[in-house]
């Protein structure tokens, strides 16, 4: 008896635990598990805690393709979904609770918010009871109801232009013609078409078969489908013979569409960069910027840097349409704002001056106003058309250029590379200001090459001008003597060297805003000063960025400060801006000016074949090796750095690689000249 009495109230232990097991959820944690799918985009998962009476008005599919096709053709990107529960949950008669909710759907437009009023009811499906979701259409969107669509017209404000100090355009916007093709209207004679019609475009029938093979339009063979965007005013020969094909058509005029057209092509394409279709990669992380799948977006240059300017605020107009296709409501609506335009300080004309005095070679151009900081120019040679690009259907011609060997993509003006001889007038300034220098007085110096003493070994600083056996500092700078610089290098100390570099800036970063490569001296830590000596003549591991070389021989007419560089003219003030501030005093800047007129007044200064009969220039040579072993010939970069010192309005910085076989800087100088003579006397 005992036995059965135990055996008794085991079971009902196990009875009320199990009933304990399967009570049912509460209403707060099944809708906060519905809106974690919902949140999700997982609809097959909210399905399935849905009603019953719910599961007989739909079926999942339609639940599932319902959701889907609302919210992508809304361009829902988010949905938040903030729930107000009460206390204490009380069922109405019909077995039901009821809470309000908030949801909000993210758009490319904005947000739609809503209330809805969520019922759940408690009831009975399989095995189990349990809390399960009353739904209708309007949980979608409000006002919604079964045979309801969606429309998205997007309007998009007008792309900000990009213009030169004098309001030129760089990047600008041109009126366009979209070709497009019917699938279907091609099938009798399709071969025959894309081959005309890849002749008339200067596309591949490659690229026309890709567009032609897309998903979307293989499953939609009577809608037109999207080949390439022309410009009306340079291709619209093109399009009229193109539309002469079957199957062929264009967009109208009054469809107002617009291509990016960089009117300079070569002159600036590092600069100013372009724009391109938005990738998968960039959507994704900008999606939080009201970007979509149809966008342009900057990628490179100034069309990337200024983008969040440029591309202003995208607008248009959400819809609930009727069974018949009539506009029912409008659910959000958001007016469109053109981008900004962008003034900057280039001066075109000087950036094609340079840019054609280099475009045969490979280098890079810099020119800045060297009393305001603006710059004026800024060029990297050999150079490609961003057009090309802009309206090309595949990604060919980047992709060419991309493995092109000369690196046409490269901006070549904000890398930094070994200076040479531009670097002798710095270690001329740091060994002035530290008082290890004497400008007037003379070193002697024997032959064409020097070593400090015999731990050296087989190293010697070697100068081109071994005739000259007694040098001061401005004789020094008119011959560029290597000998001379090595030993003022030796003299100042690695110390008060690194010091000296650090107070013009060197190894900072410039505030500019396109990104420029810091200036560097490097390792000069070597115990017996060869890399020391070598950084005296702009050697060893010294690199400048040529931008950053154009400002500190500003400080030469500036006294002693350098100025911050100004790119977009909404940066100008009626005062320059100082970056680093009497970094010499007036008196060095003074002495270094002096000595750098006589590079190119005296008739055996390095520099003398700029001169120009009546204006007056400072400047200096540089011919940087690039060999990786004394005694060895290989590669070498020139350099030329020149500007005006009577009312100084114009500072050229230019280097030119490979002209080793080309007499060195003496191959840019007379470049340098033609680009200083057509700015000061046109």
């Amino acid at each position: 008896m005992k036995n059965k009495k135990h055996l008794l109230g085991l079971l009902l232990i196990i009875v009320f635990s199990l009933t304990g097991c399967f009570k049912s959820k509460s209403p707060n944690v099944v809708f906060d598990e519905f809106s974690k799918f919902l949140a999700q985009k997982d609809y097959s998962s909210m399905y399935n805690m849905l009603s019953s009476e719910s599961k007989k008005n739909i079926d999942e599919k339609y639940f599932t393709e319902r959701y889907k096709n609302i919210y992508d053709a809304a361009h829902v990107s988010k949905i938040i979904i903030s729930p107000s529960y009460p206390e204490k949950f009380e069922k109405d008669k019909d077995n039901k609770v009821k809470f309000p909710v908030k949801i909000s759907l993210q758009t490319p437009i904005g947000n739609k918010d809503f209330t809805y009023e969520v019922s759940l009811i408690n009831e009975k499906q399989g095995k189990s009871k349990d809390w399960y979701v009353v739904w209708d259409e309007s949980m979608i969107l409000p006002n919604l109801t079964k045979g309801d669509s969606i429309s998205y017209v997007k309007s998009i404000g007008k792309r900000g232009e990009i213009k030169d100090r004098n309001g030129k355009g760089l990047a600008v916007n041109r009126k366009a013609v979209d070709i497009y093709i019917v699938p279907e209207k091609i099938q009798s004679d399709k071969e025959n078409i894309i081959n005309q019609l890849s002749s008339i475009l200067k596309v591949t029938k490659e690229e026309i078969e890709n567009v032609l093979n897309q998903p979307y339009v293989k499953s939609h063979p009577d809608q037109r489908a999207f080949v390439m965007r022309l410009s009306r005013e340079d291709d619209i020969d093109k399009a009229k013979k193109a539309i002469e094909l079957p199957g062929v058509f264009t967009s109208t005029a009054s469809e107002d569409i617009t291509i990016r057209y960089y009117p300079e092509k070569e002159a600036a394409a590092q600069l100013i960069g372009y724009v391109d279709n938005i990738t998968a990669e960039e959507l994704k992380k900008y999606k939080d910027q009201g970007y979509d799948s149809s966008d342009i977006i900057g990628k490179t240059g100034l069309e990337s840097i200024y983008e969040k300017r440029l591309r202003g605020e995208a607008g248009g107009a959400i819809y609930i349409n009727d069974d018949k296709g009539v506009q029912k409501e409008v659910v959000l609506e958001k007016e469109k704002k053109d981008g900004e335009d962008i003034t900057i300080s280039i001066d075109i004309n000087l950036q094609k001056n340079i840019y054609n005095e280099i475009k045969g070679d490979s280098g890079t151009g810099v020119a800045v106003n060297p009393k305001t900081g603006e710059v004026l120019a800024l060029v990297s040679t050999p150079s490609y058309d961003p057009n090309l690009i802009v309206s090309e259907i595949s990604n060919r011609n980047y992709i060419a250029l991309e493995k092109n060997e000369s690196k046409p993509l490269l901006s070549k003006f904000s890398n930094a590379t070994v200076p040479g001889s531009t670097f002798k007038p710095i270690t001329a300034a740091i060994g002035l200001k530290t008082n290890k220098l004497d400008p007037s007085k003379k070193i002697t110096i024997q032959g064409e090459k020097w070593q400090k003493d015999s731990s050296w070994g087989n190293y010697f600083v070697t100068r081109v001008h071994s005739e000259y056996t007694s040098l001061n500092l401005m004789e020094a700078l008119i011959y560029s003597d290597n000998i001379y610089f090595a030993k003022t290098a030796l003299d100042i100390g690695k110390d008060n060297f690194i010091n000296g570099a650090k107070d013009f800036g060197i190894g900072e970063k410039i505030e500019f805003p396109f990104p420029m490569v810091s200036s560097q001296i490097g390792d000069i830590n070597d115990k017996d000063g060869i890399k020391l000596a070598d950084s005296g003549y702009g050697q060893g591991d010294v690199l400048m960025n040529p931008l950053q070389l154009a400002l500190i021989y500003g400080s030469f007419v500036n006294n002693g400060n350098i100025l911050k560089p100004i790119l977009d003219m909404k940066d100008k003030t009626d005062n320059p801006k100082i970056w680093k501030e009497n970094v010499i005093s007036k008196e060095i800047a003074d002495i270094i000016n002096k000595d750098l007129i006589q590079v190119i007044e005296n008739p055996n200064g390095t520099g003398h074949d700029a001169k120009i009969s009546g204006i007056t220039l400072a400047g200096k040579t540089g011919t940087a090796e690039l060999k990786q072993n004394q005694g060895k010939t290989g590669k070498e970069n020139g350099w030329f750095i020149s500007y005006n010192t009577e009312n100084p309005s114009i500072m050229t910085v230019m280097m030119i690689e490979n002209v080793e076989n080309k007499g060195g800087s003496s191959y840019v100088v007379p470049k340098v000249k033609n680009v200083m003579e057509k700015y000061l006397k046109h």
